[in-house]
């Protein structure tokens, strides 16, 4: 359960009440077993700390740690799960927004098991370019690599990503379909699109995300 959470932006707010809708829902079986875990430690004032560390074969990597007081960062968003504060990192508050955290198995076992509802955004890089050509101008190699490459990634989201302009190094994307006003778009933009551009357009040098979020719907992660 211990780990180190150092170096991570953290956003704090102040402990929320129970009658506000929490980021992450504990159930009961599992706060009453990471309670246990905190006793055995010998400090009341433990708070539990959430994190995504990264992704691996299985979907998001979960970081959950015990953490003291003083080591909560001052951008943390603290929770209070019935007298279990819970303090999430600020860059994984989209991607745990909606999870379950539970005991894994029957539950009788010391195991936790995050439940979560988003999915990370598939991997783009330019190792997935095989024998794509890219030619023309700066606007033609985008427009080619996001139809023959990057939508039909992000497709499987219900997604889609349209060069709207390219000023100097910096190319402005929107983002349709699935991607628009979804929590996590911000996330596929950086580690999935961006980096594939970035990788396959050298002068490319950043990637800015116009879309209008808040007039999107939702319907892959409703």
């Amino acid at each position: 359960m211990m780990g180190d959470l150092e170096g991570v932006q953290r956003y704090h707010l102040a402990t929320m009440s129970n009658t506000t809708i929490k980021i992450v829902e504990i159930t009961d079986n599992a706060r009453d077993k990471i309670i246990a875990l905190r006793e055995g430690e010998g400090l009341d004032d433990l708070h539990l700390g959430l994190r995504i560390t990264g992704v691996g074969p299985q979907g998001f990597v979960y970081e959950t740690a015990f953490l003291r007081s003083e080591d909560v960062g001052s951008t943390d968003i603290v929770e209070d799960h019935d007298g279990l504060p819970v303090a999430i990192s600020l860059d994984s508050v989209d991607t745990l927004r909606g999870a379950v955290l539970d005991l894994s198995g029957d539950g009788s076992g010391p195991g936790l098991v995050m439940r979560n509802p988003n999915v990370p955004s598939p991997p783009l890089d330019s190792a997935d370019l095989g024998d794509l050509e890219l030619t023309g101008t700066t606007e033609d190699k985008i427009r080619t690599l996001l139809h023959e490459r990057i939508n039909p990634a992000i497709a499987s989201h219900g997604g889609v990503a349209s060069l709207i302009k390219v000023e100097g190094p910096i190319a402005h994307l929107e983002l349709g379909g699935g991607c628009q006003g979804c929590g996590l778009a911000a996330v596929t933009l950086r580690q999935g699109i961006e980096k594939a551009i970035l990788d396959a357009i050298p002068e490319i040098e950043e990637v800015v995300d116009v879309t209008d979020h808040a007039m999107g719907t939702n319907p892959f992660y409703a």
